[in-house]
């Protein structure tokens, strides 16, 4: 019988998040599954899931959390709400040293919490168990079709953030009658399986990188391109996936043949600075850069993609880049390649991703919080402990002390 408490925090940083950790299903089901779990949750006007929800579903509103053994939530908790010496799990975002969050990794350490970062939870191969990757692809590829009808003053589709869930934005997108397109997706992760759904559900057919570049179609049509198809060694044309994932600044970019092909180009493979961008910022100056739209999910400033020079908003998500002036313009003007680079996109459907979300959470990592670590997980993703950083974030030293 477990008898630890867990508590689902008020998410309070600015702007609000609406999305959950736990939706109040899954609090209902993690209760009935360990006897004697208990799960308490901030009352909050915000999020996606009403306080009524979760007590329709027997999980108690408690403002004063202090009681309880772990805290979860999803972005960074601001420091000043810290309670010592408890067990956390949010999005902290501070294992890239990101300069904003420095504070908060100090406070971490001084109020000797244990955080576990959802980014750093991983199987024991390394691989990342969970993630809203997979909503971010879904609504970045909706996105991207979106823009592309306001481009072309074609459809008009509802934004996803106006649907109350995927199933209306699905619905939206039955109203999208698309010419014979081609979109060029990178990536092989959650991220690019969540485009792939979207994709999918809009009845676009799945041809090679060989078709998509040598023929023409009478309906829209996407490729999926991995590494090989748009990088190759510097010095022979070669492609090893090992070396380019150790040596990313051994190769260079061969992404040129699709600037020329595609009509959108959506972004949704992980990036390493030290690799090649895909294109140059004169490349899109040549009479034959083809593009128009480009959804940049990944959102990186100074990424893969130069022409995301900032990140846009969930109520404003499009803006231009004007191919002659090299600035920012109006996102569908004619001399501009209208770019979607919204870095928070899962908050656009806030029900669903909690839910996919929760689902991976309730499965593949609270059980080892509740019951024993046996892969140590939750060991493996601990950032800090009783006023320490874990041997594997030892390299935060010079940014956590």
């Amino acid at each position: 019988m477990s008898k630890l408490k867990i508590g689902v925090l008020r998410e309070e940083k600015s702007p609000p998040d609406k999305r959950v950790p736990l939706t109040p299903l899954i609090c209902a089901e993690l209760m009935r599954t360990y006897q004697g779990l208990k799960i308490f949750v901030q009352p909050s006007k915000i999020r996606c899931y009403s306080d009524d929800e979760y007590v329709a579903f027997g999980v108690m509103l408690k403002e004063d959390l202090s009681g309880c053994d772990i805290l979860m939530g999803v972005k960074e908790v601001p420091k000043e709400k810290l309670i010592p010496n408890k067990k956390y799990f949010f999005f902290s975002h501070t294992i890239k040293k990101q300069k904003h969050n420095q504070l908060l990794m100090k406070t971490l350490i001084e109020k000797k919490i244990q955080m576990i970062d959802y980014e750093t939870l991983t199987d024991k191969h390394n691989n990342r168990i969970i993630g809203f990757g997979r909503y971010a692809g879904i609504v970045g590829a909706y996105n991207a079709i979106l823009g592309y009808g306001k481009k072309y003053d074609l459809f008009l589709l509802k934004p996803a953030n106006n649907c109350r869930d995927r199933a209306e934005m699905e619905q939206e997108l039955k109203r999208a009658k698309l010419p014979n397109i081609k979109i060029a997706l990178t990536g092989g992760g959650r991220v690019a399986n969540g485009v792939i759904e979207t994709l999918s559900a809009l009845r676009i057919r799945k041809v090679t990188p060989e078709e998509f570049l040598m023929a023409q179609f009478r309906e829209p049509v996407y490729c999926q391109l991995n590494p090989r198809d748009y990088v190759e060694k510097k010095d022979d044309h070669n492609f090893d996936l090992h070396d380019f994932f150790n040596h990313p600044e051994h190769f260079k970019s061969n992404f040129s043949p699709y600037t020329k092909a595609a009509d959108i180009y959506i972004s949704a493979h992980y990036w390493d600075p030290k690799a090649p961008k895909m294109f140059e910022l004169s490349d899109i100056k040549e009479s034959d850069f083809r593009i128009s739209v480009i959804a940049d999910i990944t959102c990186d400033m100074n990424g893969s993609v130069p022409t995301t020079i900032r990140a846009s908003t969930i109520t404003e998500p499009f803006y231009g880049y004007n191919i002659k002036q090299d600035k920012e313009d109006l996102p569908f003007n004619k001399d501009t390649v209208c770019i979607m680079a919204v870095d928070n996109l899962p908050c656009e459907l806030p029900r669903d991703a909690s839910d996919d979300f929760g689902k991976d959470l309730m499965e593949r990592a609270l059980p080892n919080v509740i019951g024993e670590d046996k892969d140590a997980v939750i060991e493996r993703a601990t950032i800090c402990k009783e006023g320490k950083l874990t041997p594997a974030f030892e390299y935060l030293s010079d940014y956590a002390y």
